[in-house]
């Protein structure tokens, strides 16, 4: 589904990814953890168009990615970014259908598939994005992503400021969604969850991958629980 190679991504003269090699085949749902700073973010923004990479390659599918980033979402990519982005004044509604703004067919099945995941955005329904919270306009970004039926789902830092519950309720529905057979790649601080409903996982330290394994693998590796799980 989605394989990048010796990728690099620089800010001026200071390089944020030195050369990245990672794969993520289809129904996969694979996670990348790693410290602040380490091009976690670098590396989604890469892949969805929104940074030129200074050298090496992204192919998603058959297709290379080289900015466009307005084509990604037609080739079945859909990243929901670190903060949200919601369209603050949209109602919730209508930021499920521009998600979903791409689409021939009937979305009202999966508008009710979408209140069975988050059951707070059909009270929500017709409330401005902006006058929600954190945790609610978090659901309102990761549901619009979903309503485009993506091949892939990117996920920035998705439980970044939330609640003890609200990260919860966020992790439950990337683990049903990814059940149900979507592609996801998720960038995720919260070392020990992410892993423990990951396929696979990445480590990525100073802009490279130093481990890769299992998330059951990582998530008992002594290297991962000093720096990264507390323990």
């Amino acid at each position: 589904m989605l394989r990048i190679k010796e990728l690099q991504v620089a800010y001026g003269n200071i390089c944020a990814v030195k050369g990245l090699n990672l794969e993520v085949h289809q129904g996969e749902l694979v996670c990348l953890i790693g410290s602040n700073g380490a091009g976690k973010s670098t590396t989604l923004k890469a892949i969805a168009g929104l940074i030129i990479p200074t050298h090496g390659e992204i192919h998603l599918q058959a297709w290379r990615i080289c900015g466009r980033p307005e084509e990604l979402l037609a080739r079945g990519l859909a990243l929901v970014p670190e903060g949200r982005g919601v369209f603050a004044g949209m109602t919730v509604l209508e930021n499920l259908q521009m998600g979903a703004y791409l689409r021939l067919d009937d979305i009202r099945e999966d508008l009710e598939q979408i209140f069975e995941y988050f059951p707070r955005l059909k009270e929500r329904l017709h409330q401005l994005a902006g006058t929600l919270s954190g945790g609610e306009q978090q659901m309102v970004a990761m549901a619009r992503a979903i309503m485009g039926k993506p091949s892939l789902l990117l996920l920035d830092e998705p439980s970044m400021g939330l609640s003890p519950m609200m990260v919860e309720t966020v992790f439950q529905v990337i683990e049903q969604i990814a059940k149900q057979g979507m592609t996801i790649l998720l960038v995720e601080q919260n070392a020990q969850r992410a892993l423990s409903i990951a396929d696979r996982a990445y480590v990525m330290e100073s802009g490279l991958i130093t481990i890769e394994g299992t998330g059951e693998e990582l998530l008992h590796d002594p290297r991962i629980s000093k720096a990264y799980l507390g323990e």
